[in-house]
């Protein structure tokens, strides 16, 4: 016999009905002043499951960059915000004006806003969204597809956006720094009238780069609207608007020769700029509307639909080194025209029920969602003359875009999904398996498509045990696998299938529910493998075809800490251990190499302190091993300009330094942020050899915020 149980018997609040967090400064009676970051330490996180699960009971491992731990760090974009986290790598083409560019297990991760996927192009899987318009980031590591369909084996991140609140509150703040970084953003929120709440959160930005002659502008506006249409039935209404212009180049396109290695002439400076300043430039708007809908039918069974369209328009007109001459100073380039536009409507919809079957508690989560995605890009190519890469001389006027460009993708997908989960407790130990069905369809509309049509579907699944105690220790063990499409076919005319992705992981998370309120502790240790087949290869039979007979293999152990003590003392530290490598090619250059832009360790740990007096200071440090560039035989040199280069354009090991000092009085925050404090010079990432990119250079911004 079933009986039904109420939803709220184990649950936690989920963020859609959460107020924003924000830093509130109180003075006590005996003067003291305590700065409250209640969400400092995450919970829960609605991405793990698509429920309100907390955390320590989630068989998977997922990390949590929660508003809090953002404004006390003073991160500014998703790149920095994952620096002390643990599994997941940013900044691979070092301080990029546009984009996020992470690697997740040594896989690129997709990007997901408020649960839904953003529209990414084909060529980059995120769409550089500004971190300040979100309360959260949620980064969900290992196979996902069972909730998201088609993603990466080693997992996704997601942003959730702000929300609006009953309780009229908000913030101003204006921040100043290094390289002329000038930027002034708020958030405000509060009831409009008896059950409708509004937020409206905004900011605009002026910034230079390390990089001479750029200069980078953005405006973002993110309007929030939620209404209670009855008792249990709410509607929130989300929507953001963005635009980008970069002036004068990105960051990088420099020779091997004088970043990863000694140029022979002299010193490459980190600021060189290679393009051509009054040509180069990038240029992207984007925006997307859509809502969250919410209905509890009793306090056992609830509906929940998130739906949203969006809209992705680039384009760019960039000169950029391509070689290097044996002088080891004169570079030629090349010059590259480049547009994207993606559509995208998607919609998921999920009950959410309670019940119990004698001992066993279940909590069933059934869903389908949909995806209607459309994206076409065109390109040109020319020469783009050369330059001194020590005494640039540019060429105003000369260069000028060509009137037509050439269509590189232009393709339609379509993809539904069916999914269901049971989460079933007996005691303190929980059960949960998943299972979900795929359905994709994909048209290409570009002439030279090699198969107009192609279908991919796909089921997927999960697994997975966690044993909580009474102490808040938590060991799991769990199973979960993954696919991505893949566009193209074989030499015989048979479409790809979609690559396949699985996880063994196992782990232990611990939430110091015994030690006191005044101590929030999340800690988690994990162990995993992760395998992907159907990894396209070479074609022993034609070196110009493809096969499926690849394979990569990523194992490593995760470490991570985040606590805060007293509302005074908080620690952001974690280690990772990554070994992810091909284990199988048709391509000896390929076989046994490690995967690009992945270090083998990464440790870190930031440790800030907040004096009763108000004032206070944090310092942190950062560690990266060694990490490949592309992907090429271990051992194997080229010669560039008559310097001998590792064929895997290896960046070295470096150490970073970044330190903070504030002030929070009542109503107000002062604040000095740095970043690689010391000025350390080391390479972001290369991956060929006029592909190089310098990392960070020393980043100080001072910001001053009013709350209300």
């Amino acid at each position: 016999m079933a009986t039904i149980i109420p939803a709220a018997a184990n649950a936690q609040t989920e963020s859609s009905q959460t107020e924003t967090a924000i830093l509130e400064t109180t003075r006590q009676d005996d003067g003291a002043i305590i700065v409250s970051a209640p969400r400092f330490v995450p919970q829960g996180a609605l991405t793990a499951s698509k429920t309100n699960t907390p955390l320590i009971e989630t068989p998977q491992s997922v990390s949590v960059v929660s508003r809090d731990q953002i404004d006390l760090l003073n991160f500014i974009d998703v790149q920095q915000a994952v620096r002390y986290t643990s599994g997941i790598v940013g900044e691979n083409y070092g301080p990029d004006l546009r984009f996020d560019f992470l690697t997740l297990r040594g896989f690129i991760p997709v990007q997901y806003i408020d649960g839904l996927q953003a529209p990414v192009s084909s060529t980059i899987s995120n769409v550089g969204v500004d971190l300040y318009g979100f309360e959260a980031v949620d980064i969900l590591k290992g196979p996902s597809s069972v909730l998201y369909g088609t993603t990466p084996p080693g997992g996704i991140y997601n942003l959730t956006s702000r929300r609006p609140s009953d309780r009229t509150s908000g913030e101003f703040q204006v921040k100043y720094g290094t390289d002329d970084f000038k930027q002034a953003a708020g958030t405000f929120t509060g009831a409009l009238a008896e059950g409708l709440t509004a937020r409206v959160t905004g900011l605009y930005r002026d910034r230079d780069s390390q990089t001479d002659y750029v200069n980078a502008r953005r405006a973002y506006v993110a309007p929030a609207v939620s209404a209670e249409l009855g008792p249990d039935t709410r509607l929130t209404l989300l929507g953001y608007y963005q635009w980008d212009r970069v002036e004068g180049d990105t960051n990088g396109f420099l020779p091997a020769v004088g970043v990863l290695v000694d140029n022979p002439v002299g010193k490459v400076k980190r600021s060189i700029n290679l393009g051509e300043p009054d040509y180069n430039f990038y240029q992207r708007r984007q925006w997307g509307m859509g809502y969250e809908f919410t209905h509890n039918f009793s306090s056992a069974l609830k509906f929940t639909q998130n739906l949203r369209w969006g809209e992705y328009h680039e384009y760019q007109q960039i000169i950029y080194g391509a070689s290097l001459g044996a002088d080891n100073r004169t570079v030629t380039r090349n010059n590259f025209p480049f547009q994207d536009d993606t559509l995208q409507f998607t919609v998921d919809s999920r009950f959410d029920l309670n019940f119990a079957t004698g001992p066993v508690e279940h909590h069933v989560l059934a869903g389908f969602d949909y995806r209607n995605y459309r994206e076409a890009s065109a390109f040109a190519f020319s020469s783009g003359g050369t330059i001194d890469l020590f005494d640039p001389v540019y060429s105003p006027g000369i260069y000028s875009a060509p009137s037509t460009l050439f269509a590189s993708t232009d393709q339609r997908l379509k993809q539904k999904g069916a999914y269901v989960q049971d989460q079933a407790r007996i005691g303190d130990f929980i059960l949960t398996l998943s299972g979900r069905q795929d359905w994709i369809k994909i048209d290409n509309y570009a002439a030279n498509a090699a198969i107009p049509v192609d279908k991919q579907d796909k089921f997927t699944w999960r697994a997975g045990a966690t044993y909580v105690t009474q102490a808040g220790i938590a060991p799991y063990v769990s199973y979960a696998t993954s696919f991505q499409p893949v566009v193209g076919q074989t030499l015989g005319g048979d479409a790809f299938k979609p690559t396949s992705g699985k996880q063994w992981e196992a782990g232990v998370k611990y939430d110091a529910r015994s030690l006191g309120d005044n101590i929030k502790l999340f800690a988690t240790a994990a162990v995993y493998r992760i395998e992907q087949s159907n990894v396209l290869t070479v074609d022993p039979a034609n070196v110009l075809f493809q096969v499926q007979t690849g394979e990569v293999v990523s194992k490593g152990v995760e470490l991570e800490l985040v606590t805060r003590i007293n509302q005074q003392l908080s620690i952001n530290a974690s280690y990772t251990y990554s070994d992810a490598k091909i284990t199988q090619s048709n391509n000896p250059a390929e076989l046994g190499a490690r995967l690009a832009a992945q270090p083998k360790h990464k440790a870190s740990i930031f440790v800030d302190y907040t004096h009763t007096s108000g004032i206070g200071a944090g310092a942190g440090v950062r560690y990266l091993s060694d990490s490949n560039g592309v992907v090429a035989l271990p051992g194997s040199f080229i010669t560039a300009g008559g310097v001998s280069l590792p064929s895997t354009f290896t960046s070295p090991s470096t150490t970073l330094f970044d330190a903070t000092l504030h002030y929070d009085i009542p109503g107000w925050r002062f604040a000095v942020n740095g970043s690689n404090i010391f000025d350390k010079r080391y390479a972001g990432r290369c991956t060929g050899e006029v592909s190089c990119f310098f990392g960070q250079s020393r980043q100080i911004i001072g910001t001053v915020t009013k709350m209300f």
